[in-house]
């Protein structure tokens, strides 16, 4: 059974948002794996600082059918995706890895670029599966964590209420 990773961020309502699609991916994939969560300030536009976080579960459904899954999640949690591509989120759920697939097709890239592009999408994947090695790059993700240039970094762990 492949597992799935995926990268969830909020600025808006963060906790609320988080938690509430927490429940919602346990409820339909079972047990998950979760990484700590980080404030991050916002990447590409001013805005409030979001939280972000990597989550793992494993599932045999299939690829696409995950995306549409999330998608639904992200739209019962307010999020239009008629939206500017650097702004406020009320929830952004990504899948980072699914298996060791690599896929890009239209909309659906696995691994996912942001992987190796930002620290609030690397440092908690690092986090979680520190061993497991990059489909594309076969680093392991401790490694490209490593090696990620932090100059700037502005991201912490914080203990959100939930």
């Amino acid at each position: 059974m492949p597992g799935v990773y995926l990268s969830i961020g909020s600025n808006i309502d963060r906790e609320k948002n988080i938690s509430s699609a927490l429940r919602e991916i346990r409820a339909l994939f079972g047990d998950l794996t979760l990484s700590s969560v980080y404030e991050t300030d916002a990447v590409g536009f001013e805005g409030p600082p979001f939280y972000n976080m990597t989550i793992r579960f494993e599932s045999e459904k299939p690829l696409r059918e995950i995306a549409r899954t999330l998608r639904e999640i992200e739209i019962r949690h307010g999020r239009t995706h008629k939206c500017v591509k650097f702004s406020g989120r009320t929830l952004d759920l990504d899948i980072l890895l699914y298996g060791d697939l690599v896929i890009s097709d239209g909309k659906l890239q696995i691994p996912r670029d942001d992987i190796i592009r930002y620290a609030f999408v690397l440092e908690p994947l690092a986090e979680i599966a520190p061993a497991q090695h990059h489909p594309v790059t076969h680093d392991s993700f401790l490694e490209l964590w490593e090696k990620f240039d932090k100059a700037g970094l502005r991201q912490k762990i914080v203990e959100p209420s939930w």
